[in-house]
């Protein structure tokens, strides 16, 4: 019997397997959930497909990411409104309580204008939490750019859900445990993840980078929401290498949250 919160693993952690890898693999080894990157992969498009899966392998869909990275700017269509509202369809279809979605491009220009509306109105028509995750600035030939709209923290905007992401932090050169108490009580999804501090975005085996992980887990243990392992394992070249590195990332999770301090009388 496990105690916290829910440790999920994303589908993107498997990549570039696909989604149906996730679900096996997150059911061989024990997690409690996946979360569901929307993706190029047909089968995380399709909320049926999708459903069957997690019946299949008894793992639930705890959360969503909308598809909203630069390759994914096409699926579910072009308009970046409808592909939000059409996540938290399938979040609700799905019975998953949160969708991860990223601020807005700048080029988004319309989308920006609309979006702390949009993230509002979302959690108001739906049971589902729209958690507005942190992004980083990235860099080309040596010039650091922000491409997000107003920027890439959403704390300095304000919404009333966060999704904290510890390699974005790492990449942003940003303090994660800064960050989170800014969060405050609205944070309630963790990418638990890692980074080394270079200007890209690594998304580590947590406690392989530089990143506060442990303390960050025994600070969320008792927190309303989900901890979701995102990290790379393309470079692995076998299902076996991909599986041991997502049970380090299990232990991890599960090792850290129990750490946590019992709340004092």
């Amino acid at each position: 019997m496990t105690t916290g919160p829910p440790v999920a693993l994303s589908t993107a952690s498997v990549y570039p397997e696909p989604a149906a890898a996730a679900f096996e693999l997150a059911s061989e080894l024990g997690y409690d959930g996946v979360e569901l990157m929307v993706w190029t992969d047909p089968v995380s498009q399709d909320v049926r497909a999708v459903r069957r899966l997690s019946e299949r392998h008894g793992m639930p869909v705890l959360a969503v990411h909308a598809p909203c990275l630069a390759v994914t700017q096409r699926v579910w269509g072009s308009d970046p409104i409808a592909r939000l509202r059409r996540s938290v369809a399938a979040a609700e279809h799905l019975g998953a309580r949160t969708v991860v979605v990223h601020p807005p491009f700048r080029w988004q220009r319309r989308y920006a204008a609309a979006f702390a509306d949009e993230v509002a109105r979302a959690g108001e028509v739906a049971d589902v939490r729209l958690a507005v995750e942190n992004m980083f600035p990235v860099s080309r030939f040596g010039v650091r750019r922000v491409p997000y709209a107003p920027g890439f923290d959403p704390t300095e905007v304000g919404h009333r859900f966060y999704t904290l992401d510890l390699s974005h932090t790492a990449a942003a050169g940003t303090d994660a445990l800064e960050l989170l108490d800014r969060m405050g009580e609205g944070l309630v999804h963790l990418h638990l993840t890692d980074g080394t501090g270079a200007p890209r975005d690594e998304h580590l085996v947590p406690g392989r980078g530089t990143q506060p992980c442990a303390e960050v887990c025994e600070r969320v243990a008792g927190f309303d929401g989900v901890v979701v392992l995102e990290v790379s394992t393309r470079r692995c070249r076998t299902r076996e290498q991909r599986a041991a590195l997502l049970a380090e990332s299990l232990v991890y999770a599960r090792l850290h949250l129990a750490a946590a301090p019992e709340p004092s009388l």
